[in-house]
C-alpha cells in the first residue's frame, strides 16, 4: 500500500472517529436535556391541566401497565429507546417525581378526570380544532371526487382510497394526482383522499394511542361503511403503506389492488420488540448528518425535546405561515409547508412509534394473508435516491413475497419526487394498475 493511500485511509478513519465522538457528546447532552424537560413539562402540565395531563414514556414499560386497554398494542420503541444516562441509573429524578406525585395524589384522593381535548401546548385556532365541533368521536376528514354520474347504465363505479404519509394530509393527493388523471378515470372512478388520524383536518384526540387498529377502524367508519364500498383499490405513500396493508388484510375480498410508494417495511423478527426497535433505528437512527436525518432522530428519540419543537412551531403555525408568505411571490404556501405543522406532538409521536415502528412486526402477517387470498395485487413504486426509506425495504418485500409483489424502481427520484416530480407519469401508472386488476 502506497504512502498516499495509507494517509487517505488514516484520515478517513480519524474523521469517522471524530464524528462518532461528536455524535456521542451531542446525544448525551440531548439525553440530559430531555430528562430536565420531562420535569419542566410535568410541572407546567399539572399547572394548566391538573391530573388530566397525558403521561410520558420516560419510565419503564411496567409503569403504565393496566392504564389503557390498548397497552398491548403499543410499540416497544416507546419504552425500549436506549438512553446513555437514564438507562444507567443517572438522572432518575424525572421518574422519582412521577412516583412522588402518584403517591401524593393517592394520599389526597385525587382522581384522573380524563384528558383535556385541547392541550395548552397545542394550537387552538379554528382550523386545528374544527374536528371538535361535532363531538369527540368525529369521523376522519375525507375528500371525495368524481361521484358516479346518473345515466351511465349498469356499470358500477370503481373506488380508490388514497392514504398519505407521515406529517402530511389528503392534499398530498388532491393537489397532485387528482388533477392529472384522465377523463375516462374521472368518469368511472370515485376517489377518496383521507386525512389520517392525527393529521390534516381529522381528529387529534389526546387520549388516543394512534395504533394501527385505530387507523383501520376510523377508515372503516369514515369511508368504507358510509359509502358502502364492497370493492376498492388502495394507494398509499410512506406511513400510509402500513395502514393500507392492514386494511387490505382485513378486507382481502374487497381489495382489488394495493399500490405502495416507498413502504417502510422490515421483515419480522421472532421477537416483536426487536422488529420495532430495528424500525426506529432504521428510519430515525441517531446521526448528525444530513441535517434532515438529525432532525428525525431528535424528534423520534427525545419526547420532550420534540414537544418543545411542536410548542414553538406547531402551536404558532399561523405566525410562521405569515412570515413565510412574506418571502413567497404569490403570498401562497405550498401544501407541504402547511401540512408540516398541522398536527399535535401527541399525534405525531404516537404515529411514529405505534404505526411506523410498532406496525413493522405485523406486516409479514398481513402480507401472508394477501398472498393466500390470490386475489390482491400489490405494486411497489420506489425512487432509487430515496434517503427516507431504504431501498432494501422494497427489495426485501419483493424477495419474501415474489408472487404477490410487483416492484417498480424509478431512477433519479427521491422520497417525494417519485410522485411530485413526475405527477403525470405516476397518474398513468396508477391507471394501468387499476385497469389490469
Amino acid at each position: 500500500m502506497s504512502a498516499e493511500n495509507l494517509a487517505g485511509k488514516w484520515t478517513r478513519k480519524c474523521g469517522r472517529t471524530l464524528l462518532d465522538s461528536i455524535t456521542c457528546v451531542v446525544f448525551l447532552f440531548l439525553d440530559f436535556l430531555d430528562a430536565v424537560l420531562c420535569v419542566v413539562f410535568k410541572l407546567v402540565d399539572e399547572f394548566f391541566e391538573g391530573n388530566a395531563c397525558t403521561p410520558c414514556y420516560c419510565g419503564k414499560a411496567g409503569d403504565k401497565n393496566g392504564e389503557n386497554k390498548e397497552t398491548e398494542m403499543l410499540s416497544e420503541s416507546l419504552y425500549g429507546r436506549k438512553y446513555m444516562l437514564r438507562n444507567r441509573g443517572f438522572l432518575g429524578f424525572a421518574r422519582k417525581w412521577r412516583i412522588y406525585r402518584k403517591k401524593k395524589d393517592d394520599r389526597d384522593g385525587s382522581v384522573n378526570e380524563g384528558l383535556m381535548v385541547n392541550r395548552w401546548s397545542d394550537c387552538g385556532c379554528q382550523s386545528c380544532v374544527s374536528w371538535m365541533k361535532k363531538g369527540y368521536d368525529q369521523k376522519l376528514h375525507v375528500v371525495v371526487k368524481n361521484l358516479p354520474q346518473v345515466g351511465r347504465g349498469d356499470e358500477a363505479a370503481e373506488n380508490v382510497i388514497f392514504l398519505h404519509g407521515f406529517l402530511s394530509s389528503s392534499s398530498f393527493w388532491t393537489e397532485t394526482i387528482f388533477n392529472n388523471l384522465s377523463e375516462s378515470v374521472k368518469d368511472h372512478y370515485r376517489l377518496f383522499a383521507v386525512d389520517l388520524l392525527g393529521f390534516g383536518r381529522s381528529p387529534k384526540p389526546n387520549d388516543c394511542m394512534y395504533t394501527l387498529l385505530d387507523h383501520v377502524e376510523r377508515i372503516d367508519k369514515s369511508v368504507i361503511s358510509p359509502f358502502h364500498l364492497n370493492s376498492f383499490h388502495l394507494v398509499a405513500h410512506s406511513m400510509g403503506c402500513l395502514i393500507a396493508l392492514a386494511l387490505a388484510a382485513k378486507y382481502p375480498e374487497f381489495v382489488k389492488s394495493v399500490t405502495l410508494v416507498a413502504p417502510p417495511y422490515l421483515p419480522s423478527a421472532k421477537d416483536g420488540a426487536t422488529t420495532s426497535l430495528m424500525a426506529l433505528n432504521t428510519f430515525a437512527g441517531k446521526t448528525l448528518w444530513p441535517p434532515l436525518a438529525f432532525g428525525k432522530s431528535v424528534m423520534s428519540w427525545y419526547e420532550h425535546v420534540g414537544r418543545c419543537f411542536c410548542v414553538l412551531f406547531c402551536r404558532n403555525h399561523r405566525i410562521w405561515e405569515m412570515i413565510l408568505k412574506l418571502f413567497t411571490p404569490r403570498r401562497e404556501l405550498n401544501f407541504m409547508e402547511v401540512d408540516l405543522t398541522r398536527h399535535t406532538h401527541h399525534s405525531a409521536w404516537h404515529n411514529m412509534h405505534n404505526v411506523i415502528c410498532g406496525a413493522a412486526k405485523l406486516m409479514d402477517k398481513y402480507l401472508e394473508i394477501l398472498n393466500k387470498s390470490r386475489s390482491v395485487k400489490v405494486c411497489i413504486i420506489h425512487g432509487d435516491h430515496d434517503m427516507e426509506v431504504p431501498l432494501d425495504c422494497s427489495n426485501n418485500m419483493k424477495m419474501k413475497f415474489p408472487e404477490l409483489v410487483e416492484l417498480n424502481m424509478i431512477e433519479n427520484v427521491d422520497h417525494t419526487s417519485v410522485i411530485l416530480g413526475r405527477v403525470r407519469e405516476f397518474a398513468k401508472s396508477l391507471e394501468h394498475i387499476w385497469a389490469s386488476s
